[in-house]
């Protein structure tokens, strides 16, 4: 039987060959040498997977499979068997440094700002290639990080505001897909439906976020707020493009707090975005869904929110506002006659006749067209604002009817605003609640019982405004006026009323007031903030006060109408007003006075002069206005006037005399 060759073994030099001078590559490096060779079995074992991109963005390369164990021989060398456990623990320490060191909170914003640096840099150049972008932006809006996530909305927004066209996109259809199409319709079409379906995504993501405004957490109130500014920025700007209903949305469940705090400024955001939307509205589309989804706020919520949203709705524009575009006080016009001077002389181009003839019908279809386009805008407009002034009204008549305390004012000054829109029909309900309310307001006035009192309401105020609102109801349309006695419209409920009520209120001590400052506060004696250049409901007492009594002694239509005892008797009650008022409301009530003496001078000339009386009586101040008996009285308190320790009352009061006088 053969016998097997015996394994080779590696010959060792022996010990003190280097001594004996051994040849020099005996001294060389040669395990060295062989660790530094390639090996072909790992060529061969090299994974071929591709990197994969993870949910943060980073690019992983594959986990490659153990290798198999390799059979060992006793005789193996033992150089060779520590070379491969290096190896595999240079693998192990390498495998973190693939997936990536994880990133501070500094580096991971510093390196989200240069990511949507670039990204907005590119859709900017080129949306309509560039639009699947907005894919990688919306993964940087779901980062953990509340900073990141903070500018990815803005980024958003902005590029939003940037690309976003002046036309709504209509989504395709079954046959649209199917539709052959060139080249240029399908890359157009391409880039709405991206553009649509990022926009509905960002819009459902602001949607979430604004939810979270009412939580205690300092992260979510900062994206909710951040939420709402794009919300309110894209109502503003892009109100005209599509899922505008989002929006809208957003904004009146901002609004719908009852106690906004007097540090939000959402709510304020909310509020003027609200009223540039109403200013900017051209056709009244825009107007009509967010009065729609107010009301609907407003009667969901029990009409318990705060008057700062019915006082937004003073800025709507509804079917009044071409009423003086051909007024020659007007700059627009104006401006229309200069443009022909500004444009710079043309040389005159020679046309032959028939060609002269074919510009003439030109110029005069598209004359035509142009003014049908218009009549059509038109009507849209009026139709729209129509309906959006009847869910004003619908809203204004449900408060009166509830009673909603804290509205009232807001209430009555927008039908005091629009009155001259009111229908003839509702003219004596309206009329009638503005009785009982006044009533109502007398019976506050009248009770001792502290229980009884209504610290949080102030009826004088709510009384004034009654009157006001009674008043302008009826100057903002002349035939109402005419037909006053036809319609059974009694306003001498209101002027004996606003008679009554001179002595009382000139010793009002917060006379010079307004509703938003000293104790005439919100219902829970909170200051509310709000719009910018908002001034509903905010005028003083004296204000409201000064505004009936020009109603009542200078109405516009006829005032020749207003009776002598009328005069007479407001002017002796206003002169001994003015005694007690405060010096800014006692100064602006004289000057009222000599503007009724300028108008009414021979029906006060008796107050004056004793000689031209025919009264016979006494006067009675506390009595009613028909049986005051004015004509017996004379205006002594001139001469008190005279004598007054402001030196602007001394001086309103010697004009009224001299108007007097002269009269």
């Amino acid at each position: 039987m053969a016998r097997e060759p015996a394994a080779k073994k590696r010959r060792l030099s022996p010990p003190g060959d280097e001594a004996n001078g051994a040849p020099g590559f005996a001294r060389w490096n040669l395990e060295q040498d062989y660790e530094k060779r390639a090996r072909k079995g790992k060529k061969e074992a090299k994974n071929q997977k591709l990197p994969i991109k993870t949910a943060e963005g980073a690019v992983v390369e594959p986990e490659e499979k153990a290798p198999a164990p390799v059979q060992k021989d006793d005789d193996e060398d033992s150089f060779l068997a520590s070379d491969d456990g290096e190896e595999e623990e240079a693998e192990v320490q390498e495998k973190p440094e693939e997936t990536g060191p994880k990133l501070s909170s500094k580096e991971e914003i510093l390196q989200a700002k240069e990511e949507l640096a670039r990204i907005a840099s590119v859709m900017s150049e080129d949306p309509e290639d560039n639009i699947a972008l907005l894919a990688s932006l919306a993964e940087i809006t779901m980062s953990k990080n509340v900073t990141v996530k903070k500018l990815g909305l803005g980024t958003m927004l902005a590029i939003f505001k940037d690309i976003i066209p002046g036309y709504r996109i209509r989504p395709l259809g079954r046959d649209d897909l199917t539709a052959k199409v060139s080249k240029d319709v399908r890359k157009l079409r391409s880039f709405e439906q991206g553009l649509l379906n990022g926009y509905k995504s960002y819009l459902q993501v602001l949607k979430g976020l604004a939810k979270g405004s009412s939580s205690d957490d300092k992260d979510a109130a900062g994206l909710a707020s951040v939420a709402i500014s794009c919300a309110c920025t894209l109502l503003e700007n892009v109100s005209h493009f599509n899922e505008r209903s989002v929006l809208v949305a957003i904004v009146v469940g901002k609004l719908s707090l009852r106690m906004p705090s007097a540090k939000d400024q959402d709510y304020t955001r909310c509020l003027n975005a609200l009223e540039h939307t109403f200013r900017e509205d051209d056709d009244g589309y825009i107007s009509l869904e967010v009065v729609t989804q107010l009301t609907k706020m407003m009667k969901s919520r029990n009409y318990q929110f705060h008057e700062s949203v019915l006082n937004s709705l003073l800025h709507l524009r509804l079917l009044n506002e071409f009423s003086g575009k051909a007024s020659n006080e007007r700059v627009d016009k104006a401006a229309r006659e200069e443009e022909p001077a500004k444009k710079p002389a043309q040389k005159k181009v020679f046309r032959t006749k028939r060609e002269r003839k074919v510009m003439k019908e030109r110029k005069a279809v598209e004359k035509e067209m142009s003014v049908a386009d218009a009549a059509v805008s038109f009507e849209e407009r009026d139709k729209n604002q129509a309906e959006t002034l009847k869910l004003v009204f619908v809203a204004y008549f449900r408060i009166l009817k509830a009673r909603v305390d804290h509205l009232m004012g807001a209430v009555l000054e927008g039908l005091a605003r629009y009155a001259h829109l009111i229908n003839q029909e509702f003219f004596g309900d309206i009329l009638e609640v503005l009785k009982d309310l006044i009533n109502e307001a007398s019976v506050d006035l009248h009770t001792e019982t502290g229980d009884d009192i209504d610290e949080n309401r102030n009826a004088t105020r709510e009384t004034l405004l009654c009157i006001t609102t009674a008043f302008a109801l009826l100057h903002g349309q002349m035939d109402v006026i005419k037909s006053a006695s036809s319609l059974h419209l009694d306003l001498d409920f209101f002027i004996k009323h606003l008679y009554n009520i001179i002595l009382p209120l000139s010793q009002d001590p917060d006379l010079e007031l307004s509703a938003k400052n000293g104790h005439a506060r919100d219902p829970n004696g909170l200051s509310i903030p709000a719009a910018a250049g908002t001034k509903v409901n905010v005028a003083t007492t004296t204000v409201l006060f000064l505004r009936s009594l020009q109603s009542v002694l200078l109405p516009p239509t006829n005032t020749r109408s207003v009776p002598p005892l009328r005069i007479a008797a407001f002017v002796k009650q206003l002169c001994t007003a003015a005694l007690h008022l405060p010096q800014k409301s006692s100064v602006a009530t004289i000057g009222l006075l000599q503007q009724v003496s300028k108008v009414h001078s021979k029906k006060m000339m008796a107050l004056w002069h004793t000689e031209d009386r025919k009264g016979d009586g006494v006067f009675d101040p506390l009595a009613k206005l028909e049986s005051a008996n004015p004509m017996a009285a004379t205006v002594w308190e001139g001469e008190l006037l005279r004598l007054h320790f402001d030196p602007k009352v001394r001086e309103t009061a010697r004009l009224l005399e001299k108007n007097m006088n002269d009269g």
